[in-house]
This record gives C-alpha cells, sequence and structure tokens, in this order.
C-alpha cells in the first residue's frame, strides 16, 4: 500500500507521462487501478501522444468534419473505422495494436493501364467500398497495376506489407492462366519481388488483419471485410525520404483476363 500510495502521488501529469510509454491497451488497463490512474490514464496528455505527431494535418484532410470530445475518443475514431482522407481518394486509420499509421490508396489513386478506356476497365459504386468508387476489369491482355506513396507518410521504424485489395466478379476469366508478379521497391534502396496466381478455389483466410502467415505462399487471402487481399511485399521504413513503388502485373502472357474488382492498396504494419 505504501508503494501504491506513493505512486498516486505524483502529478496528474507526471503518472500521464509515465503511462505513455506503455501502450493504449496498458494505458486502458491501467485506469482499473484506481480512480488516480483513471484519471491520469483518461487525460489528453496522454493520449495525444498516442496519436502520429501530425494527426492534426491528417484529420484536416478528412472528407467529413471529425468531432470529439477528448484525445481519447479521437484516437478511437481513428483506430477503429478507416477515416476517408484527401478527396476519398485515400483512407488512414491507426493500427491499434502496434499504434502504428495505416494507409489505404484507392483505386483512382493507382496508376492503372488503360483504366480511363471504358473498353477495358469500367468505374462503378460498390456498397461494400470504403471508397466512392471502385473499379473492374471488363477485359484486357495487358494488366498492370502500380501504387506509389511517400515513406514520410508512414511510421518511421517500421515494417509495413503491401497489398493489393479486390474481389473478382463472377465472370472472372484468364486471371490464373499465368503467375502475376509483384513487387515493392524503395526507390534508391532495395526490391522485393514474387509472383502470385489468382485463383478463386486457391484462396486462403486471412487472420484478422495480418496476413504474414500466408507471405510466403503468395496466395489470394479472405479479408474479414467482404474482400480479398494479395500481399505485394514488404520493406522496412527507416527515418529517410523515399518513395515506395508496388507493382502488380501479368504482361507476358498474351491471353485476355477479366473481372478483377480493384479496391485499392493497403499498406499496414507487419505483426
Amino acid at each position: 500500500m505504501v508503494g501504491r500510495t506513493r505512486v498516486e502521488a505524483l502529478p496528474e501529469e507526471c503518472l500521464s507521462h509515465v503511462i505513455s510509454f506503455t501502450s493504449p491497451s496498458d494505458a486502458c488497463r491501467s485506469s482499473l487501478a484506481s480512480a488516480t490512474f483513471r484519471d491520469a490514464a483518461d487525460s489528453d496528455l496522454l493520449w495525444e501522444k498516442f496519436l502520429p505527431s501530425d494527426y492534426r494535418e491528417i484529420i484536416a484532410r478528412s472528407v467529413s468534419p471529425v468531432k470529439f470530445s477528448s484525445m481519447k475518443e479521437l484516437f478511437r475514431q481513428l483506430s477503429s473505422t478507416p477515416l476517408l482522407i484527401d478527396g476519398g481518394k485515400k483512407t488512414f486509420l491507426i493500427d491499434k495494436y502496434a499504434n502504428k499509421k495505416c494507409y489505404m490508396l484507392s483505386a483512382r489513386e493507382l496508376s492503372i493501364t488503360w483504366s480511363t478506356n471504358s473498353l477495358c476497365w469500367c468505374w462503378k459504386p460498390l456498397q461494400q467500398s470504403r471508397f466512392p468508387e471502385a473499379v473492374e476489369l471488363v477485359m484486357v491482355c495487358w494488366l498492370e497495376i502500380i501504387g506509389k506513396i511517400n515513406s514520410k507518410m508512414l511510421s518511421p521504424n517500421t515494417t509495413y506489407g503491401a497489398y493489393l485489395v479486390v474481389q473478382l466478379a463472377g465472370r472472372a476469366f484468364g486471371l490464373g492462366t499465368r503467375p502475376s508478379e509483384v513487387s515493392v521497391e524503395v526507390v534508391g534502396n532495395y526490391r522485393t519481388r514474387g509472383t502470385i496466381c489468382v485463383k478463386r478455389h486457391e484462396c486462403k483466410t486471412s487472420l484478422g488483419l495480418d496476413a504474414s502467415r500466408q507471405e510466403e505462399e503468395k496466395v489470394v487471402c479472405e479479408r474479414g471485410d467482404g474482400w480479398l487481399e494479395m500481399e505485394l511485399g514488404e520493406f522496412y521504413n527507416d527515418e529517410s525520404e523515399k518513395e515506395v513503388k508496388m507493382v502488380f502485373r501479368e504482361i507476358k502472357g498474351e491471353h485476355l483476363k477479366g473481372g478483377l474488382v480493384v479496391e485499392g492498396i493497403e499498406l499496414r504494419p507487419k505483426q
């Protein structure tokens, strides 16, 4: 009891500062210890430290106003529901377990060969998508999807995975005839490469938000939100500023393919 009393005698700001070296989940658990801990664990001073340093700039880019009564409430919002930003072309989310930034680039934010040709691709809204619209492959022989992001947008000193989020329409054809090439390149640094065979019957279940258990198999994984994902690769994000380039392509086969519905590319920390 003596030790506990001494700790509780600390000013709330000091106790909040100590708790900030733990994690958001630990902070919530510490609030059960006593009323003193609860006040410190609920303070704006603490929860602002759990938020990314540029959180004000991020929520300013939101499509809809972000309303919150405390920093803790703001953290809960940003870690539970993807925030639609940049005119509806990206989403932002905080991984509540790793306390790291996650981004998703919509199909409109990607470079998709011939995506402006209505004979090749069809843009349309999808009720289950987090974005205003997705794009469905009508028919092409040259399939290439490229996404780019500035590494400064992501959490530093973190290993990220890049995932192409898709669906396979009922009419899908030709996508698994040849393996598709995938790669992630940190420009001027290194690149990972691999292949993946896009076949509906070879989909596997992704556990939560982490598909690292399937990373060596390079197969299509089922997500909990009704979409499928394909890992393009991974990279370590240090504190330098570089361009990250993510690629999915099948350009060697001359056969036609169609029915791939693209929502975007998600970047999230690997557990």
